[in-house]
């Protein structure tokens, strides 16, 4: 079935990140496992390590987008991302046998280093090959491929942890480089570089910038959101500790990305008719529900409803969000925009990560509110009306219908 307005390299982009996110979904249920229960960390540690994992790498996608546009270049970032993220995933399983915890640091952060050269320039690269009325559709569908990775990669770690009782987890890790190679090779031989200047011999933009009005003000909101938003390894702890088996843990989690695959296209098309902004609100207003639900949750149903809550945060905002940066600015400057926003927004999810294992023992209200899950809560409540405020355009659709 033809989407209207999708072109060839949107759907190429969406196969690429369907594999690799089985090879990261694989894993991304079981890492917080592996690294407590194999590997010996604490929650501390383990919000430290994805911290500098997320955030460290953040300063590196805004300069890859930056340079991205510089060179008028979007492929070759696209193909060395992937590759990079691909090799990066045996390291993590190797630090069960030697290294220990500072060995899965590096390839985790390795892992991230590949998402933060490759996402910048690959959503541009998506924002160039669509016609604007159809990018929130276009951002919505590549989500949706990408998250549709995401349901089918937790339950082949399930699959292989049922079948092969006893299966030391680490050799999960060997078994995700099948699926990174995979994407890799597509990424290499399938996708089309598409020239983001009018006139080749223009002069190429700056890497540092000047940029609207607007994508300054989004980046403020959703850096205040994301000083909240801490790793989803914290919300696989609080489900385990809920009384979720390991089995059940990676069921729920398939459970998030089902909703967040199902929901991505639909809402992104809407926002090509309603706009971009009053689906964002409602996202992060359903992400501040999930986070306080999570802080008071006591029975094992309530991972299962607020992982589910949680994937259609995730439909609501992710592509729409990427959608609105592009309805911002300027074409020769997308990939270097989103760059932009990825970096303080990496760099307030370090704060979150970092302060999420730091209260993680800390319970306010006789032991029945888990402080870590309330910072989120609260950082989402307080972003919204700033987002709110954001000035932005009458929707391509909306706009067509009014004429």
């Amino acid at each position: 079935m033809r989407i209207k307005g999708i072109t060839r390299n949107v759907v190429v982009l969406g196969v690429v990140s369907f594999f690799t996110d089985v090879a990261s979904e694989m894993l991304y249920p079981v890492m917080p496992l592996f690294l407590i229960g194999t590997i010996g960390a604490s929650p501390a540690l383990l919000g430290v390590i994805d911290g500098i994992a997320e955030g460290g790498s953040s300063v590196l996608r805004w300069l890859a987008g930056a340079l991205s546009d510089r060179y008028r270049r979007r492929k070759p970032w696209v193909v060395w991302g992937y590759t990079i993220s691909a090799f990066s995933k045996p390291v993590m399983g190797l630090a069960a046998i030697v290294g220990g915890w500072p060995l899965f640091l590096v390839g985790r952060s390795t892992d991230r280093l590949g998402k933060s050269i490759r996402t910048s320039s690959r959503d541009a690269l998506i924002a160039d090959s669509t016609e604007p009325e159809y990018r929130g559709v276009a951002f919505g569908l590549h989500r949706a491929m990408d998250t549709c990775g995401a349901v089918l990669g937790p339950l082949i770690a399930l699959s292989i942890v049922l079948l092969w009782r006893g299966v030391p987890l680490q050799w999960l890790f060997f078994v995700a480089l099948i699926p990174g190679l995979l994407s890799a090779g597509l990424a290499t031989v399938a996708i089309k570089d598409i020239p983001h200047e009018a006139h080749p011999e223009a002069t190429p933009p700056p890497i540092l910038q000047s940029f609207p009005a607007p994508l300054w003000h989004l980046i403020i909101a959703a850096t205040v959101f994301s000083i909240g938003n801490s790793s989803d390894s914290f919300l696989i702890l609080r489900s385990k500790e809920l009384g979720l088996t390991f089995p059940q843990v990676i069921l729920a989690f398939a459970v998030y990305n089902v909703v967040y695959a199902i929901a991505a296209t639909p809402l992104g098309k809407l926002s090509d008719r309603a706009g971009r902004k009053p689906i964002v609100i409602a996202g992060w207003t359903v992400y501040a529900l999930v986070y306080f639900g999570f802080s008071i949750a006591h029975s094992t149903t309530a991972p299962w409803l607020l992982l589910a809550a949680y994937g259609l945060y995730q439909a609501l905002s992710e592509g729409v969000t990427k959608a609105l940066i592009t309805d911002v600015v300027p074409k020769a400057q997308r990939a270097g925009a989103i760059g932009l926003f990825y970096t303080a927004t990496g760099l307030g999810q370090l704060i979150a990560s970092v302060a999420a294992g730091a209260l993680w023992g800390v319970r306010w209200f006789h032991g029945t509110v888990m402080a870590s899950f309330i910072l989120g809560s609260v950082c989402a409540a307080i972003a919204i009306p700033i987002v709110a405020g954001v000035r932005v355009g009458v929707p391509p659709k909306l706009a067509e219908a009014q004429d």
